[in-house]
């Protein structure tokens, strides 16, 4: 499974990952279509084609990272097609962009709040990677639902 830079040609996949109901409307967002040409040009999205394929193929899942900031890294959104979940891809995402980070460093996300049930395999799955959730207070997403930010603090590339 290769992670790779996304592309222009890889937008429409994007907006494909069926994700409205978790996020709120996107696909006709022009703002969420700027915030991805944006990280695409500043090569900071990054997606799991199938069957590892070329620009513009189907993909299995994206994720959208921030370095600005270094050495506080956000991720921005990360998504994974409904039918591939659970079978490696937000891993391989999460992987990916966890070994391009400097050290020591802290990685940011935000993801649903403990009231959420549909965003409990999302919280699941950034503490299995060592993020904590922090107390501080988020606006709600789109779709009205709590939201959480979670940190990861990276002493050095071992603790990896």
């Amino acid at each position: 499974m290769n992670v790779v830079n996304a592309t222009m040609e890889d937008i429409r996949g994007w907006l494909e990952l069926e994700v409205e109901s978790l996020f709120g409307p996107m696909v006709d967002d022009p703002n969420f279509t700027l915030a991805l040409e944006k990280n695409i040009s500043r090569e900071s999205a990054f997606c799991v084609r199938e069957n590892n394929g070329s620009p513009g193929s189907g993909l299995l899942g994206g994720v959208l990272f921030s370095s600005t900031n270094a050495p506080t890294y956000k991720i921005g959104w990360l998504s994974v097609l409904k039918e591939e979940r659970n079978k490696g891809v937000a891993t391989a995402l999460i992987n990916h962009i966890l070994q391009s980070v400097d050290t020591p460093s802290e990685v940011l996300v935000t993801t649903f709040g403990e009231d959420h049930p549909e965003g409990q395999p999302a919280r699941r799955f950034y503490q299995k990677f060592g993020f904590v959730p922090m107390q501080d207070g988020v606006p709600n997403g789109l779709e009205g639902g709590s939201r959480q930010n979670f940190k990861l603090t990276i002493a050095h590339k071992d603790s990896l």
